[in-house]
């Protein structure tokens, strides 16, 4: 599986099964995406590699913790570091092509825009779980796995 930025400069490989993402629906996410949630997948550390533009990743660090990195030349948001594990953040809409992507679960319901609506689907929590949780939940055999 292959992703890029808008421009094409910050591009990444993923190699074995995506797991299930997830939305999430924080104020923060919405800032960052211009949208009403972030779709999003947690990737394993070994099973991602950059092919270009590392060099072009620029990061945003609020004071609580919250990263966005992105492209210096378009602005797009590019994976980033899951602090505190060995796994990379990857926005799904990065992904080339027909990408059968499930979400497994959708974050932060309790602050979402009042207009947002939620699709069927998916653990909804309240705030934010612990990352192990949702690793665990995103990991688990996908429903198109047999």
């Amino acid at each position: 599986m292959r992703g890029h930025c808008l421009c094409g400069s910050v591009a990444f490989e993923i190699d074995g099964p995506l797991p299930r993402a997830y939305q999430c629906h924080c104020s923060l996410c919405r800032k960052q995406t211009g949208t009403s949630s972030n779709t999003s997948l947690m990737i394993a550390s070994r099973h991602f590699r950059w092919t270009a533009g590392e060099s072009l990743v620029k990061s945003y660090v609020k004071a609580s913790g919250f990263r966005s990195d992105f492209c210096q030349r378009c602005g797009s948001p590019v994976p980033n570091p899951l602090r505190g594990t060995d796994y990379l953040w990857v926005p799904a809409g990065l992904l080339e092509g027909e990408v059968a992507i499930e979400i497994g679960a959708h974050l932060c319901v309790n602050s979402k825009a009042y207009w947002d609506v939620l699709p069927a689907g998916g653990v909804r929590y309240a705030g934010m779980p612990e990352n192990e949780e949702l690793l665990r939940l995103l990991n688990t055999p996908r429903q198109t796995e047999s």
